[in-house]
C-alpha cells in the first residue's frame, strides 16, 4: 500500500517555504500531490494554470526528490480530491500559532468527513516569515522578492 499525501495551497505565488515543505513531505510519503486550490476568500494575483506551471518548473529546477504530482482543484471538498487519488494525509506548513488555530478545525473536519489525517509541518526558520501574500505585496511595490521565491517565479514576476 502506497503512502500518498496531498500538499494543498493557493501557491500564489509558490515560495521557497512551500518548496521546503514539499521536499520534506516527499521524503515521508511515497507520492505527493501538490494541489493548487482556489480560495474564494482571496483575490488571486496569478491564474491557476500559471501557478501550476510555476510549481512544475520550480520543482524541476530545484530537483526535488520523490514522486511529486502537481494538479489543480477548484470544485468540491479537498477531501474529495484525497479520496479520488487514494491519499490518506494532508500536509500543511505551519508558520505560527495563528496558522495552528486556523488549520486545526479544518483538520478535524477532514478527518471526520473522509478519514484523512493532517500532518502539520514546521517551517525552516529561514522561511518562517515568508508568505505568498507578503511576496505579492513586496512585488507589487517594486521590492526584491528573490530571497523568498524560486528562480522561475522571480523571472516570471520580472516579466509581468
Amino acid at each position: 500500500m502506497s503512502r500518498i499525501a496531498v500538499v494543498p495551497g493557493s501557491f500564489d505565488p509558490v515560495t521557497l517555504g512551500h518548496l521546503d515543505v514539499i521536499s520534506r513531505s516527499a521524503r515521508l510519503f511515497d507520492e505527493i500531490h501538490v494541489l493548487v486550490v482556489h480560495n474564494p476568500d482571496k483575490s488571486a494575483m496569478l491564474p491557476i494554470a500559471q501557478r501550476v506551471s510555476l510549481l512544475e518548473r520550480s520543482i524541476a529546477d530545484e530537483r526535488l526528490p520523490g514522486n511529486i504530482i502537481v494538479a489543480a482543484w477548484s470544485v468540491g471538498l479537498l477531501v474529495d480530491y484525497c479520496t479520488d487519488v487514494g491519499a490518506n494525509a494532508l500536509v500543511k506548513g505551519i508558520r505560527s500559532q495563528v496558522d495552528v488555530a486556523y488549520e486545526t478545525p479544518m483538520a478535524i473536519v477532514n478527518r471526520d468527513l473522509a478519514g484523512v489525517e493532517t500532518v502539520f509541518m514546521l517551517p525552516n526558520p529561514a522561511n518562517a516569515h515568508v508568505s505568498s501574500s507578503l511576496v505579492r505585496q513586496v512585488a507589487a511595490l517594486g521590492g526584491d522578492v528573490s530571497p523568498y521565491v524560486p528562480r522561475a517565479v522571480y523571472d516570471y514576476l520580472q516579466e509581468i
